[in-house]
């Protein structure tokens, strides 16, 4: 199942680490020029396009593009209360750690009468996809939701997978999320054809383009938003998902084989790491994975996942050695379950969402944490965030000067703009003040 990278003995450096770090067999690249022609034939067709691609991949036909506002809201009477009762906890906590993201206005001022403002101004309007293939995701509705509405987005579109065991419309606890925090308009429209719709907008069923595109997806639809990239903007190419857990002989194997497997049940595609010092703990985890892997749900495609060759226990010196694997593979999810957790965290730089303690599993942040969990994928979170208030969020500079602060830069501005060839640049300046000449 789990196979061995044994980097023990090894001084690596971080372009050895980079090459030698497991990862999924994903070519986005490869799945771009197969969706192109699905996003062009939206740009160009609109709504026969993705009737043709519902009819295609979704097997749906004469369902409704749009669903009507009253018919969201009336979902909510068939949630099951208990669920009700999860997803509300989840929204108030989701808010309230939504609603620290957003920064401040902050005032710089250079003497009398020169300011600049700097603020964070929200998108105008956002489309958020919520995947509706292997499973439901009415949290990453949530997660994608709450975030646009805390960082003040006006217009939110919501598109997802008709189901064809729901009558055309997306699955029910899509429909839940979506009226328990406001969402008005919604569209049952999956793949790289709901990201096309909403990068170019469907007159004929109201779609209006939208400015950035944000949710989870497979590899079709992050190829999608590479393709529309630089006409909107886009949270991420989202990935298939992925784990790694740096342990030592303290963490307990039990609690460590139930993580791995928890993201393992997603697809066959996820990634289950663990990078330990302690020979003994690798081969307690292993026993317990292939033990609890057998009887789960979804043991076909979380063994499969696990036997894959993004999958693997690494074992290194220590735990120092363990940090710089991390960094170099850049977790989606990282967990710390070390009896030294303060000191490992103290070195780790990329990661996506950093889960310390053995109470403290990625289970957690998937639901109820208040953290978001839509995290950069394959490596990405060495230099990219994961969603969240700020995704929405553009930094705005608002320049205001009087007459005696532009009359104090004047000169100096002149002589850069002398400097650089661009003379006009100065006149404008000057031109404030040819009248007291």
């Amino acid at each position: 199942m789990l196979r061995t990278i044994d980097l023990r003995g090894q001084t690596l450096s971080r372009a050895a680490l980079l090459s030698l770090v497991p990862r999924a067999a994903v070519d986005t690249a490869a799945a771009t020029l197969q969706v192109r022609p699905l996003v062009e034939a939206v740009r160009d067709r609109g709504e026969e396009a993705l009737r043709e691609q519902a009819r295609d991949f979704d097997r749906v036909q004469d369902h409704a593009l749009r669903l009507p506002a009253e018919e969201i809201a009336a979902s909510l009477a068939s949630c099951p209360p208990e669920l009700r009762a999860a997803l509300e906890a989840l929204i108030a906590r989701l808010r309230e750690a939504s609603a620290a993201q957003v920064p401040a206005e902050r005032v710089t001022t250079f003497g009398d009468g020169a300011r600049i403002t700097q603020r964070w101004h929200p998108a105008s309007r956002v489309g958020l996809y919520a995947p509706g293939g292997k499973a439901a995701y009415p949290s990453s509705v949530l997660m994608n939701a709450v975030s646009a509405q805390a960082a003040g987005v006006k217009g939110l579109a919501l598109a997802s997978p008709a189901q064809l065991d729901n009558r055309g419309r997306p699955h029910e606890s899509v429909l839940w999320a979506a009226a328990l925090v406001g969402v008005e308009e919604v569209y049952a429209i999956g793949g790289a054809g709901a990201i096309a719709a909403f990068a170019y907008g469907v007159p004929s069923i109201g779609l209006e383009p939208v400015d950035v595109v944000t949710g989870p997806g497979n590899v079709y639809v992050a190829a999608a938003k590479r393709a529309v990239t630089g006409l909107v903007g886009i949270d991420s190419e989202a990935g298939t998902t992925e784990i790694l857990i740096i342990a030592d002989a303290s963490a307990d194997p039990e609690f460590v084989a139930a993580d791995l497997l928890s993201q393992a049940e997603h697809d066959e595609a996820a990634a289950s790491v663990l990078v330990t010092d302690s020979v003994e703990l690798a081969e307690r985890v292993r026993a317990a994975v292939e033990r609890r892997a057998t009887s789960t749900r979804h043991a076909a495609r979380a063994l499969e996942a696990l036997s894959g060759p993004q999958s693997a226990v690494i074992l290194v010196e220590n735990l120092e050695d363990a940090a710089k694997v991390s960094n170099a593979y850049g977790p989606e999810h990282l967990e710390i379950q070390t009896a030294a957790n303060d000191r490992v965290l103290s070195l780790i730089d990329d990661a996506g969402a950093i889960f310390v303690g053995g109470y403290s599993p990625v289970s957690l942040g998937d639901y109820l944490a208040g953290s978001n969990h839509v995290l950069p994928t394959g490596g990405t979170a060495r230099f990219a965030a994961g969603l969240g208030a700020h995704t929405f969020l553009r930094p705005q500079q608002i320049i205001s000067y009087d007459r005696d602060a532009l009359a104090e830069v004047h000169e100096p501005l002149l002589a850069i703009s002398a400097a650089e060839g661009l003379p006009a640049h100065g006149e404008a300046v000057s031109a404030r003040f040819e009248l007291e000449r």
